[in-house]
């Protein structure tokens, strides 16, 4: 079994723009590509896990998250790192695409996403970490029984100040890098 790093997707690999519906904004943050490359490097299989409540909203549709997905996938490969799978969730119980409006599983920091991730890549969660920049995907860590970093960037820096209770992160860094770091130390 292989460990793995669950990253999110807007606000942790690439710049949170809202509802990203155009793949011309898509504008990744400068350590995205090192960052990833060292946890490929170090054996990890590096998985997404994105809410995309777009879908459900009508602003986007799957076919646009699988180009974008393709995109960030081109990106990373000029610069030799690689993310293993894409997981996301089109849901949201306030969606107005009724296939989409409902409550779900897959949705964070409900654990579904990684659950199937586990499942398709035969995943080490014991020796897993997720990273985020936001207190659900904490949570998420939590509830898969993994490490969980929290980084600065997207709204990190204003999550940070509003921990829900009895929520922690093992770590609060200042962005992917950091997180990477960090990751690759811990397993020193």
């Amino acid at each position: 079994m292989t460990p793995a790093v669950f990253l999110d997707r807007d606000g942790t690999i690439i710049e949170d723009v809202g509802y990203l519906d155009s793949l011309d904004r898509i504008a990744f943050f400068p350590w995205t590509v090192d960052a990833i490359r060292a946890l490929n490097r170090a054996g990890f299989a590096v998985v997404v896990v994105t809410n995309q409540s777009g879908i459900a909203r009508g602003f986007i549709d799957e076919a646009f998250v699988g180009r974008t997905h393709q995109q960030i996938e081109a990106y990373l490969a000029a610069g030799g790192a690689r993310v293993d799978a894409y997981y996301y969730c089109p849901h949201h119980p306030d969606g107005s695409i009724d296939p989409y409006r409902q409550r779900c599983e897959c949705r964070k920091p409900a654990r579904g996403l990684i659950d199937r991730a586990v499942a398709d890549l035969d995943l080490d969660l014991s020796r897993s970490f997720v990273v985020g920049d936001k207190w659900i995907d904490v949570q998420l860590g939590r509830a898969a029984g993994a490490r969980a970093v929290l980084v600065r960037t997207g709204s990190g820096a204003v999550e940070e100040r509003r921990p829900p209770p009895g929520v922690a992160a093992d770590a609060i860094v200042d962005n992917l890098a950091a997180a990477a770091s960090w990751i690759l130390q811990t397993l020193k």
